[in-house]
C-alpha cells in the first residue's frame, strides 16, 4: 500500500501541551530505519507547543464544567472558550512546526487530531475530545481526521486505549516477539499486551503522572517530580496503597478504560510533599503491576514510554513490581514523549483507509471498526 505523511497531534490528560509528530505509514506498517540491535532511528521530525498557566487553569475549569454534559454536543460552561483555544492551539503548533522543517501544507497528507479530553464516560456513551476539526482543516489547508473515539463508544465501547494497534506495528518493526508489554504512562496509564502468538489486548491499568502532577502543583508550585526525586525522598502509605487498590476498576476484566476523574491527588490528604509524591507514585506502578492479573502470558520485555518514562522513581517501582526487562521506549529508538503523537498520525491514516482502529480485545467493542471524522480544507 502507498505511503501517506501523516502528522498527528496529542494534548493529554497531563494537560502540559500540544505534541507534534510526523511519520510515513500506508496505516499498517510505519517507514522506519533499523540500525544495531533493532533499534530504530526517528520515525520523523516532533514539535511540541506548551500550555501557559493562564491557559492551563482555562482548560481545568473546562474539564470541570465538562461533568455537566449529556449529549457528546453539550458544551456547558467555559467549554466553547477551551473548544476554541484547543483548535487555535493546535493550528499554532502545526504552522510551527512546517515552518521548522522546512514543510508546505502540500507535503501533508493528513493531520490526526486528538483535541482535549474533557470527559470519558464510555458507560454512558459519552466520550468528549473538545477541538474543532473542520476549523483546523480550513486554518492549515489540510485534511484532518478527529473525533477518534466517537464512534467506538457508541458502538458501545470503551473507546479506549487507542493506541494499541499503533503499538503492535511498532513492535513487529522492532523484531519483537511476545509476550511483550507496552505501557505508555501519560495522565492516565494504559499497557498492550501482546502475547507470542501476536494476541492484542489492551486497557488502561489506572492513574499514570496526572496525580503526581497536581500533587507537585498543589504543594510545591511545580508542573511535575522532576525524575521523581520528591518521591524518592518519601515513604508510601501503605494503609492508603492497600485502600486505593481496593477501588471497583481494578478488579474489573479488561477491555476497560479510567475516567479521569475517578481518582484525585488530594487522597494523600494531609501527607508531607515527600510521602504524598511517593504515595501517589507507588499507586501508579502497583496499578501497573495488577495489570497482571489479567495477562494472558506474563510479558518477558516492558518498554515504558510517555513523561512516566522520565520518572526514575516510577521506573525503579516498575522494575521492582513487574519483575521483568524493563527498557525506555528512546532506548530502543521509539519515541517515549511523542510516541501517542505518531499513533494519532497512524490513526489518521487507518482511519481514511476505513480500516478499524478499535478492536473486542482493546475496547471490549463488539467487532473491529474504523472511525474518525473527516473534514477537508
Amino acid at each position: 500500500m502507498a505511503m501517506s505523511r501523516a502528522i498527528g497531534l496529542m494534548s493529554g490528560t497531563s494537560l502540559d501541551g500540544v505534541d507534534v509528530a510526523l511519520i510515513e505509514t500506508d496505516g499498517e506498517t510505519v517507514h522506519v530505519v533499523k540500525s544495531h540491535n533493532n533499534f530504530l532511528e526517528p520515525l520523523g521530525p516532533t514539535g511540541y507547543r506548551g500550555y501557559s498557566d493562564e491557559e492551563k487553569v482555562l482548560l481545568r475549569a473546562a474539564a470541570k464544567d465538562a461533568e455537566a454534559i449529556v449529549q457528546p454536543g453539550d458544551r456547558p460552561g467555559r467549554l466553547p472558550e477551551a473548544e476554541t483555544f484547543v483548535t487555535e492551539a493546535h493550528a499554532e503548533a502545526v504552522e510551527r512546526f512546517l515552518a521548522e522543517n522546512d514543510l508546505k501544507p502540500s507535503d501533508i497528507d493528513v493531520i490526526g487530531f486528538h483535541g482535549q479530553t474533557v470527559i470519558h464516560r464510555p458507560d454512558h456513551r459519552i466520550s468528549v475530545q473538545i477541538g474543532d476539526g473542520q476549523a483546523l482543516a480550513t486554518r492549515l489547508g489540510i485534511p484532518v481526521v478527529s473525533d477518534l473515539r466517537r464512534a467506538d463508544v457508541e458502538a458501545g465501547g470503551q473507546g479506549a486505549p487507542l493506541v494499541p494497534v499503533f503499538h503492535k506495528a511498532l513492535a513487529e518493526a522492532s523484531g519483537f516477539t511476545g509476550p511483550v508489554g507496552i505501557l505508555n504512562i501519560g495522565g492516565v496509564a494504559n499497557a498492550t499486551l501482546i502475547d507470542s502468538k501476536g494476541g492484542v489486548i489492551a486497557f488502561d491499568t489506572g492513574p499514570g503522572n496526572a496525580l503526581i502532577d497536581e500533587w507537585m502543583q498543589e504543594r510545591e508550585g511545580k508542573n511535575l517530580d522532576d525524575g521523581g526525586r520528591t518521591a524518592a525522598r518519601g515513604r508510601p502509605d501503605e494503609p492508603l496503597l492497600a485502600w486505593l487498590l481496593t477501588h471497583p476498576f481494578f478488579f474489573r476484566k479488561p477491555p476497560k478504560s479510567l475516567d479521569r476523574n475517578w481518582f484525585s491527588h488530594k487522597l494523600a490528604g494531609q501527607l508531607s510533599t515527600e510521602d504524598g509524591a511517593a504515595t501517589l507514585t507507588a499507586f501508579t506502578a502497583r496499578a501497573v503491576a495488577r495489570a497482571l492479573d489479567h495477562a494472558p502470558e506474563i510479558p518477558t520485555r516492558w518498554v515504558v514510554a510517555g513523561g512516566g518514562a522520565r520518572n526514575g522513581e516510577l521506573v525503579r517501582l516498575l522494575n521492582y513490581h513487574l519483575r521483568s526487562e524493563i527498557t525506555t521506549a528512546d532506548a530502543i529508538g521509539w519515541s517515549s514523549a511523542y510516541l501517542e503523537a505518531q499513533a494519532f498520525a497512524f490513526l489518521a491514516v487507518r482511519s481514511q483507509k476505513g480500516l478499524p482502529i478499535t478492536f473486542p480485545a482493546t475496547t471490549g467493542v463488539r467487532e473491529p471498526i474504523s472511525g474518525g471524522s473527516l473534514a477537508l480544507p
